[in-house]
């Protein structure tokens, strides 16, 4: 997480009706809506490949690892390119965002570590829940989504990384 002065520069989206905040330092583009190649036998978190200037991305829907529905896109649905670190390594990944809305500063002090009771998602993959303008955000845990869901991936037989 990226904090100037006493607040942390962030991209904020909507997953759900929910608001989601990542770093905007990590942020490389956003896109509208582009084809995306399915792969087969690929869980459903990072089942599609998407073309970015040339470069084969991964694309994964962060409403699978939340446990949320995934309903169709729409005009509002964009694709956030995003560079995270995998196993030590940069990696240039998609994901998908029912509407992206800004770039905001969320103040430190607004931002709270995810309790361990009473969240309806898994509390280590949730970095911390800020404050803006009386909403909460969301700010996940992006780094360790991506290790964890892949590293559970590559562990499954075909059968087992398809849920419906």
């Amino acid at each position: 997480m990226t904090v100037v002065g006493n607040s942390m520069k962030a991209l904020t989206f909507a997953l759900q009706g929910e608001i989601f905040a990542i770093d905007a330092e990590g942020v490389r583009e956003i896109l509208d809506l582009v084809p995306i190649t399915e792969v087969p036998s690929a869980p459903n978190f990072a089942n599609g490949l998407i073309n970015v200037r040339g470069r084969v991305v991964p694309l994964a829907d962060l409403r699978v690892t939340f446990g949320m529905e995934r309903p169709e896109p729409d005009a509002d649905t964009r694709i956030v390119v995003i560079e995270i670190e995998l196993g030590g390594e940069p990696a240039i990944v998609g994901i998908l965002a029912d509407k992206v809305h800004d770039v905001a500063d969320i103040e430190t002090s607004a931002i709270e570590e995810a309790p361990k009771v009473g969240m309806r998602w898994r509390s280590d993959y949730v970095r911390g829940i800020g404050k803006r303008n009386g909403d909460f955000i969301i700010i996940p845990d992006i780094g360790r989504i991506f290790g964890t869901e892949l590293c559970l991936a590559a562990s499954r037989t075909p059968e087992e990384g398809k849920t419906s």
